[in-house]
């Protein structure tokens, strides 16, 4: 079966989703979109270490993504988080394109590290992304608790025993990993949406965090699939066609929700 590239593609796709989808919520909950965007636009300096120096590729990226997370963690408390993760956004990419530009003979796979390539995903990237998907999803089980109350109320977490920002590096870092990880499926410029777009469309459907992790998941799978099939019948690039699928879905649940607050629901 795995034999059928749509098929890896397909289980990637779903796998992606689970593990962007409690971390999207997070990521909608405390306001932090440009953290995924700074951390995929860091990711093509590791992309250029990889092609410069024959290492791994994703081990090159995630040591750059984990520096990004580590980077913001520092400077979170010293400027408005929305500022220093707009600035290191744009200064990453800046930095990742002119890097990726001395690496002779490899312009013409730059679109791939930008917008992904999931029909190229191979058994051995299956592998990695259930295994981090497996990774993420145990971690924010395990924090799930600390992680909602530190984002809720921090003062009422410190009451509780809970440091706070020992609870955002554990954010920082699964985020980083889930990024790493994305960027072969859907690149460095889509995979930030892959962890917004879901969790938002999920928001306003949701009662409580644990059914808006779940509807999430859900959401990201059904985008990645139906993307994924409609590339396939329209001949279009995959990962953008992945994130309008997305993009879709959260149109349609925002005119569910308008629609049961009307009704009074």
């Amino acid at each position: 079966m795995l034999d059928d590239f749509m098929v890896r593609a397909a289980l990637a796709a779903v796998g992606l989703a689970v593990a962007c989808a409690p971390l999207g919520c997070f990521v909608v909950w405390r306001r932090m979109a440009y953290f995924g965007d700074a951390t995929a636009h860091a990711a093509l300096l590791g992309v250029a270490l990889s092609l410069a120096w024959s290492l791994p590729l994703f081990g090159a990226v995630i040591v750059v993504a984990l520096a990004m997370a580590a980077l913001v963690a520092g400077l979170s408390g010293r400027q408005s988080v929305d500022t220093a993760l707009g600035v290191l956004s744009h200064g990453a990419l800046a930095a990742g394109l002119v890097a990726v530009s001395f690496v002779q003979g490899v312009r013409t796979d730059l679109n791939a590290y930008l917008f992904g390539d999931i029909l190229s995903v191979t058994r051995a990237d299956l592998v990695l992304i259930w295994a981090g998907a497996g990774a993420v999803v145990a971690l924010v089980a395990w924090r799930w608790s600390a992680l909602l109350l530190s984002t809720l109320s921090p003062e009422m977490a410190v009451a509780d025993g809970i440091r706070p920002r020992a609870e955002q590096w554990v954010l920082n870092i699964a985020l980083a990993l889930v990024v790493a990880a994305g960027i072969r499926i859907v690149g460095a410029l889509l995979v930030s949406a892959f962890l917004i777009i879901p969790a938002a469309a999920a928001r306003p459907l949701s009662r409580s965090p644990e059914a808006m992790a779940v509807a999430t998941a859900l959401i990201g799978a059904v985008a990645g699939l139906g993307g994924l099939g409609a590339a396939f019948r329209l001949d279009t690039p995959t990962g953008p066609t992945i994130v309008c699928a997305a993009v879709a879905i959260f149109a349609l649940a925002m005119l569910l929700a308008g629609g049961r607050r009307r009704a009074g629901v």
